[in-house]
């Protein structure tokens, strides 16, 4: 029986509106949801009751909501298989992948468990007697969150966990195309205790989600955003924060380098540039771009690299595959036009390329070599399973090329020499950096974000995020029964500046 979504806002669903379809990508005529979506004044009014509730949720004890996130995780922990198995049932991500990425949500929830004891602030000397300052971190208020669908439920963790635990309310928006994910983590997080209205979830289409979303910052119910997805929506979002002078959590897209440098273990770079170009099918924001290999082992690299991609298995994602189908007809018909682009000057390999025979979205996966700098498949972010190829005689101009797409979310080095390791650390914009390791996989415990066409500098995850779900308030307390002035009423000790030996 297809599962039945609706939006739950408070303790009431939201039965009207239009109905959405979410499929099995890899059998696209298996309806996997029945998605109802909201209209933009639905999204506004979940904002205002998220304002309601979120007063009384912030009054409750920090170690208190940190009880809360621990229940979280205890839950997702107990409910992983079919969590995981759901995932894979609506986007196509390999059950082994889909695991991870739940476990991701768990060690999310582990980490932050305990911040609830430790949302410091600070005791600072006052410059005047009788006086004492104080910083105290105090919640923004409602979180209207924002995710894609190809981490339908690790990625909005990152945001859910986090804002929760601060003290805020949050009205989240999931991807359509993910739906059935979205609401069976909703469910899980809804029966760890979390009062009516402190986390709502709405199905809506791009259009309704902006619309609503501007009606709310113009009535005040939204005091942050945090929106994970394209470029392209990031900057319109940024722009409509900006006009309520609000700074928003954003984290987008990426085309994200791989250096491999001629000391490097060859077969090392070969399997970390396997998996972050097409794990997922390419579909990660931290998915690998280009591959910037040094030209004299450019040709040993390069065969290495083909035939471990030859090798792959790609099909069923409840088996051992490196990757599945693409998540959903939208994105296919995206990846065909990447293929476009592939232009005379560039070698195609290892084989053909396109859909593959079936009914699934499965594609071939694609290496192109020969990719110049003025190319559109090196200077911008293609969503799929598709690598470019380039090369460079000196570390500078590596990192040079590996900075000109103006991304920077991810990138990699594979080199046995620290010091080539450091320099292209201090030089890369990517606010993510590996070392002998592949652009993709992220630690919970880790700030993650990009900059330039990645994001506004905003970081997820660990101790960092807390940045982007609390403000800071400072106070002062004059206990001295006078009015003294800062800056004017200070005490005053003279040296003998004069004095010499």
């Amino acid at each position: 029986m297809t599962r039945q979504i609706v939006s739950v806002i408070g303790d009431s669903e939201a039965v009207s509106g239009t109905v959405y379809e979410s499929i099995n990508p890899a059998r696209p005529d298996e309806i996997v949801a029945s998605v109802m979506l909201a209209d933009a004044g639905t999204f506004a009014g979940a904002c205002r009751t998220a304002a309601a509730a979120q007063r009384e949720w912030a009054r409750v004890p920090a170690p208190v909501r940190g009880r809360v996130i621990a229940s979280i995780g205890r839950l997702v922990e107990a409910n992983t298989e079919a969590l995981a198995r759901l995932v894979t049932e609506e986007i196509g991500k390999p059950y082994a992948e889909a695991l991870g990425e739940v476990r991701e949500i768990v060690d999310t929830c582990d980490f932050f468990l305990g911040e609830g004891r430790r949302l410091y602030g600070q005791t600072v000397p006052s410059e005047m007697p009788d006086k004492s300052l104080f910083t105290f971190r105090v919640p923004v208020g409602v979180a209207a969150i924002v995710t894609a669908g190809n981490f339908p439920v690790a990625v909005p963790s990152w945001y859910l966990v986090p804002a929760l635990l601060c003290g805020n309310a949050v009205v989240w928006k999931p991807a359509e195309y993910a739906a059935a994910s979205a609401h069976a983590l909703y469910r899980l997080l809804a029966a760890a205790g979390l009062p009516p209205g402190v986390l709502n979830i709405v199905f809506a289409s791009g259009a309704d989600t902006y619309a609503g979303l501007d009606s709310a910052l113009g009535e005040g119910t939204v005091h942050k955003v945090g929106f994970t997805g394209s470029s392209e929506v990031g900057r319109k979002i940024g722009e409509l924060c900006g006009r309520h002078l609000q700074s928003p959590c954003l984290e987008l897209g990426g085309k994200n380098p791989m250096v491999v440098m001629p000391d490097a273990d060859l077969d090392l770079a070969v399997e970390g540039a396997l998996f972050s170009g097409f794990g997922t099918a390419g579909q990660r924001c931290t998915s690998l771009g280009t591959v910037i290999v040094h030209e004299d082992v450019h040709d040993e690299f390069l065969g290495r690299f083909a035939e471990a991609v030859r090798n792959a298995k790609i099909g069923d994602p409840n088996g051992d595959v490196l990757y599945g189908p693409l998540l959903d007809h939208r994105f296919a018909e995206r990846y065909e036009e990447y293929l476009t682009w592939v232009r005379p000057h560039h070698t195609v390999l290892p084989g053909p390329t396109g859909r593959m025979d079936g009914t699934g979205l499965y594609y071939h996966p694609v290496i192109v070599d020969g990719v110049r700098p003025d190319d559109r498949l090196f200077l911008e972010e293609t969503f799929g399973p598709i690598v470019g190829v380039t090369t460079f005689g000196t570390l500078d101009e590596a990192i040079e090329l590996a900075n000109r797409p103006g991304y920077g979310l991810s990138s990699s080095i594979y080199t046995t020499d620290p010091r080539a390791a450091f320099r292209f650390r201090s030089g890369i914009s990517a606010g993510m950096v590996s070392v002998n390791n592949s652009t993709s996989g992220a630690e919970a415990h880790l700030p993650f974000g990009g900059n330039g066409r990645s994001g506004n500098g905003s970081r997820q995850s660990g101790m960092w995020v807390l940045d982007q779900f609390t403000r800071w308030q400072a106070m002062n307390w004059d206990y001295s029964g006078r009015l003294q002035k800062a800056q004017m009423d200070v005490a005053e000790i003279t040296p003998d500046l004069g004095f010499r030996l």
